[in-house]
Parts: structure tokens; sequence; C-alpha cells
């Protein structure tokens, strides 16, 4: 399943579930999955074989989902908590990432090697060296949780602008993972083998701000499309109908919110809703894709909807309407 099919498939089963603490949020909370190998090479260069990825028997949750903090804030908290079945030692940093207009997230030492990406990379304003976050390093036994504290020292300067670097939470593969010289020396000659272990993460976005929040948004060019989608990752695809737009931010400070798409011939539920919605300030606008509920009628009249979920929640911050084809 590609990535947008992934983000399609969240946001409908937000409109199930809402949960405040989450262990992967469409933006909000950023899941991460790496995969190191080891390497045994014997003599001669036969084909290697196929690996065999390593389970990965943690889950990991973390709550807040993202931190903001305004000038006159200095600390929070976060809490993680290993819900596998096994113990699990994590690494605890700040990472800076850059959002595309994709709505991807990329880390920025991955994003500078693309030259197309600079401008996006240039325009981030990096809150690492103003955040500290304690202990750095944690190891949980099942059903155990730790939590790590963040400090803030704010900017010298109130000029209205807003720092981030996101908080990342990756676990740290057993010392037993991997060949040992004696299984490496053991491996068959002209035989190239691979063992790769996977390693999971979680990120969350820590803004500071400097000065008072200015988030204005907008919703352009919105449509109705159709894609074949599992409605919950495991049934099989379905033509589902899809609400796509532009979100563009227009205010000094990042967007962050919910996306509400209702019909306006009635109905107290929204038939779409995608959660945990965000444009931040290296970008001008990102593109929105909600999985709906049922499919419209022909000629119905849609209204969409960016609530603001950060500065002031439940404000409406865009609308637009929309009718079905």
């Amino acid at each position: 399943m590609n990535l947008q099919t992934e983000k399609l498939v969240l946001s409908r089963a937000a409109a199930r579930s809402q949960p405040r603490s989450t262990s992967f949020a469409v933006m909000g909370a950023l899941a991460v999955l790496l995969a190191s190998s080891t390497v045994a090479q014997g003599q001669g260069t036969a084909p290697a074989a196929a690996p065999a990825p390593a389970t990965v028997d943690v889950n990991l949750n973390i709550t807040p989902k993202r931190l903001t903090f305004d000038r006159g804030d200095r600390s929070a908290t976060v809490y993680i908590f290993n819900q596998g079945s096994t113990p699990a030692t994590f690494d605890i940093a700040l990472v800076d990432r850059v959002m595309l207009p994709t709505g991807d997230i990329k880390p920025v030492s991955e994003a500078k090697t693309e030259a197309q990406l600079k401008p996006v990379v240039d325009k981030l304003k990096s809150a690492e060296g103003m955040v500290l976050a304690t202990p750095r390093r944690a190891t949980l036994a099942p059903g155990k949780g730790q939590t790590i504290r963040i400090r803030v020292t704010p900017p010298a300067t109130a000029d209205g602008s807003e720092y981030r670097s996101h908080l990342t939470v990756t676990t740290v593969p057993p010392r037993d993972v991997g060949l040992t010289a004696e299984e490496a020396s053991a491996e068959r000659s002209k035989q190239l083998s691979f063992r790769i272990n996977s390693v999971f993460g979680l990120s969350i976005p820590v803004i500071v701000r400097s000065g008072p929040a200015n988030v204005q948004g907008e919703i352009r060019g919105a449509r109705l499309n159709y894609a074949n989608l599992s409605p919950d990752g495991v049934a099989p695809p379905r033509r589902t109908p899809i609400v796509t737009f532009d979100l563009v931010r227009s205010g000094t400070n990042s967007l962050f919110g919910n996306v509400e798409v209702r019909s306006k011939s009635g109905g107290k539920d929204p038939i779409g809703l995608m959660r945990g919605v965000g444009v931040y300030t290296e970008i001008g606008h990102r593109s929105v894709q909600v999985a709906l509920q049922r499919t419209p009628a022909a000629g119905e009249q849609l209204e969409i909807t960016f609530v603001d979920d950060d500065v002031t929640p439940g404000r409406v911050i865009a609308r637009s309407n929309l009718a079905a084809p």
C-alpha cells in the first residue's frame, strides 16, 4: 500500500474513532520504519538469498501527538508506552524534518540530497537548539511507560517567527541482532547473505512560537475523484469517492486541524473526516485527499471545512463548497 493510500485509509478510520493518544496519526505523529542490514560475504560473487525481514515486536504509543510552545511556555511532558510483548530500548532525539507539498514529511538530512527541495529546506527554522529532551534513552518492559521532559529556551526576539523540530523515538536493536564473527566465518563460500532488522519509531512536531500566532488558510480547487481503496487496510479494495483539494496557508504560522466533508442536504455527521492535517511554514500549500463514507448523489452539494485544532480549537479557518458531478 502506498503512502497516499495509507493516508486515505487512516482518514476513514478516524471517522469511527477519535483517540487523543495515538501510535500513528496522519500528520501529528509520524511513524518511521527503517531497515538495517547485516551482511556476510563469502568468496566469489554468487547471488544472495532473498533476505527475510525480522519481526517487529514493538508497539509504541506516544502522547500527545504534537507540542506547541508559545512565548511564555517553558516546559512540557511527553509519555511513551511499550505496548509490545517484549522489552525494548528506545533512543530519544530531536530531528529536523520538512513537509513537502504532497503532505509527505522527510528528514532534513535526506531532503538536502535533492536539489529541488532546497527552497523548502532553506525556509525551515529549526528549534533543535532551543529544545532539551530528557532522558535520551529509555528501556521499557512490556506494558511500561516513560515520561520524557521537554524544556524550551525561547528565541531572543519576538518577531512572530515559528521554529520547529521533531521529537523522535526509535527502537534500538538488541545486542544479539546480526551475525557474530563465528557465524560470518561459517557461511559457505560463494554466498552472500543478508539479515534485515526493522527499526521502528515515532516522531511528533515540537513547535516554538516567538510571538502571537497568525493562523490563516484557504481551500482551493476542490474536486471529487474515485480510487480503489480498502476501507480498513485489510478488506478488499473497492471504488471509493475521494474529495481532493489544496490547503493553502496564508498566515505566518503553520496550520493544524481537521477536515470535515458534510452534505448540505442534511445529516448530523460528516461523510468524510480527516484529523491531524497540517501545513508547515516551509511550504505555502499542500494537497489533501479525504475518502468519503458514501458516494454523493449527482448534483449533491458538499461543504468542506478546515477546523482549527491548535490556536483556537473549533474555529473554522477555511470553507469551500463542491457540487458532486
